[in-house]
């Protein structure tokens, strides 16, 4: 059995023979799970950190960092912004040589950050959301250019022999959403489902990254059609809860907790812990993968690094 089927079968809760493992940022050749994407194109950086969309990043440390600047920031700038073009060409001349790279691999197309985050980019956080409650056209203006720019992106990638279409989109806090789940649905729910829907029709995988506790939003995504829900801080929702409520209806893709047992767990609670997730939920004849990360940009030593990975390749 190929580590594509390895993972399809854990997905769609079908007995995999072991449990599927997703690395993310090195040791590609220990994952089972490959990431490609689209590349930017046709635009000139006119300032270190420049994107094709035209904020700037700025990092202050190890981490990705964030924006600094939203080109949209001023509101009257909405109505004459031009996004970038999704045909622009080159956007997809190297994908087919990476996917040849790893023919037993499952394929995940990455969109990036994406949906409301990318919004947010735009128009600045604070922005976006006062908008969404004193201008709703101004708002889905802004949000509408970054659904349609991803939904051709997403077109061209369907075209290539890839399993699965992935999202990053963070939408909680420590304490719940962003905005109000009934604001959610409103106005963002309808957007993923079309956006889905020719994911769904094509016969693949819709995987879901989103941080913070977005338990509200679970039940959701999965009637829309996510098939994997990644969830870095799995602790924050409940791992028992999340077995509880969702077992059984989507696959999870979790890590040891990155807010604090991969950060500073000893090996034996990092052991202790990856069994816990695979027990918990992967006991619906799969419905877990294994997340793995090196998170040395938030205190996460070597050492952990190695432990979390023997954990999970142990089981």
């Amino acid at each position: 059995m190929t580590r594509r089927e390895i993972v399809l079968r854990g997905i769609e809760r079908d007995d995999p023979p072991r449990l599927p493992i997703a690395y993310c940022n090195r040791d590609f050749d220990c994952s089972d799970c490959i990431s490609v994407g689209y590349a930017a194109s046709g635009f000139a950086t006119a300032q270190r950190g420049m994107t094709e969309w035209g904020f700037v990043w700025e990092a202050l440390d190890g981490t990705m960092g964030q924006p600094k600047t939203h080109p949209l920031a001023d509101p009257e700038a909405v109505a004459s912004y031009v996004p970038p073009d999704p045909y622009a060409p080159g956007r997809f001349d190297h994908v087919a040589e990476q996917i040849a790279q790893w023919p037993d691999r499952f394929i995940r197309f990455c969109v990036g950050i994406s949906g409301f985050n990318q919004a947010t980019f735009l128009r600045g956080y604070e922005g976006l959301l006062t908008d969404l409650y004193t201008d709703r056209a101004r708002a889905e203006r802004v949000i509408d250019y970054v659904f349609d720019f991803e939904n051709a992106i997403i077109g061209q990638a369907l075209q290539h022999p890839i399993d699965c279409v992935g999202f990053g989109d963070d939408w909680g806090t420590q304490k719940g959403l962003m905005i109000s789940h009934d604001l959610w649905q409103e106005v963002f729910r309808p957007r993923y489902a079309a956006q889905f829907e020719p994911i769904r029709r094509a016969g693949k995988k819709i995987w879901f990254h989103s941080c913070g506790d977005v338990s509200s939003i679970i039940g959701d995504l999965i009637d829309i059609g996510v098939d994997v829900i990644e969830l870095l801080q799995p602790d924050l929702l409940g791992v028992e809860r999340l077995a509880r409520e969702f077992g059984g209806k989507v696959c999870f893709c979790c890590s040891i907790d990155h807010q604090r047992r991969a950060i500073s767990g000893t090996r034996e609670e990092i052991f202790a812990y990856a069994r816990f997730l695979r027990d918990a939920l992967g006991a619906f004849h799969g419905g877990f993968i294994a997340y793995v990360e090196d998170y040395a940009c938030l205190g996460m030593s070597e050492q952990n690094y190695q432990w979390i990975r023997e954990a999970f390749h142990g089981l």
